[in-house]
């Protein structure tokens, strides 16, 4: 299991040592990036350095899977830098979430791999986060499940493949040649310190840009410290994904265990899913495993 840093860097030593016992608990040997440690301001050391390190990984037959350390600010930076060949020659599992949504497009795209969003490696893994992870990367199982505490924006069923992350990486994507393919997909969507009237506007960003059309049905996570009121008024996000979520009249929920919060999913970004905004379950398809 590879250790890389493609985007922000760690705070201090003790993020790898704990992103290394994670590693060591699901029985995986962790393979730390050369450059893990790096800082150039607010990037895990130069553009160059951290597309160095996931290459070496991904070039790497005795590699089999890469774990993003954590997200940040980055990523996107390096897309054009990336060994989208070697991928596709020697499948493994990619891990992160947040940023690293901008890896998980591009190598839908270039490399038709499945990647996983899910919890970074650094991260204090609660048991719910460790035993969707473990299902998914060890078992071959479905990841995913009942949204306990979802609400239902628009009912009805759906099948697609999942797609999908960090919505304000998304809509930066939007009109670069990493832009996500949405169309017929069930898109997963999660978001951090964005007021909701921003929300909106990714929203409308990537509806305008017609990466929206085929969307078979929306699982919208947790927008974590998201203010609904501004200056200039107050809608709820409720609001913003329903409005879109009737205009496409595709099942729809918000409020699933995705995002920035200690229980979440681990979803097989690419892998075929169900979702049923009824009975608030989204059930998937194994996908990669690592022995």
């Amino acid at each position: 299991m590879a250790l890389v840093a493609p985007a922000g860097p760690l705070r201090n030593e003790g993020d790898l040592a704990r992103a290394i016992a994670n590693v060591e608990s699901f029985g995986w040997e962790p393979v730390v990036g050369e450059h893990v440690l790096a800082r150039a301001g607010y990037f895990a050391g130069p553009d160059h350095l951290r597309a160095a390190d996931l290459n070496g990984a991904l070039r790497d037959d005795t590699i089999d899977a890469v774990w993003c350390l954590r997200g940040g600010y980055g990523a996107m930076r390096i897309l054009e830098s990336i060994d989208y060949a070697a991928a596709a020659r020697r499948p493994k599992p990619i891990i992160g979430y947040s940023d690293i949504t901008a890896l998980h497009a591009a190598f839908a795209l270039r490399s038709e791999l499945v990647t996983y969003h899910g919890p970074t490696a650094r991260a204090k893994l609660s048991s719910f986060s460790r035993r969707s992870l473990a299902c998914a990367l060890q078992h071959g199982g479905d990841s995913c499940g009942t949204a306990e505490i979802a609400k239902i924006l628009h009912g009805g069923m759906a099948q697609g493949a999942l797609a999908g992350g960090n919505l304000a990486l998304l809509s930066a994507l939007a009109g670069t040649p990493f832009a996500p393919r949405l169309a017929d997909a069930i898109l997963v969507l999660e978001d951090i310190d964005e007021p909701v009237y921003r929300i909106d506007r990714m929203m409308r960003q990537l509806l305008l840009a017609g990466l929206l059309d085929g969307v078979r049905g929306i699982v919208f996570g947790t927008c974590t410290n998201c203010p609904e009121s501004a200056d200039d008024g107050a809608r709820g996000l409720d609001d913003v994904v329903g409005e879109i979520a009737a205009m496409l009249d595709v099942p729809t929920i918000i409020g699933a265990p995705i995002g920035h919060i200690d229980d979440q999913w681990t979803l097989p970004l690419g892998a075929l899913a169900t979702l049923d905004a009824d009975r608030r379950t989204l059930a998937v398809q194994p996908s990669l495993t690592i022995a």
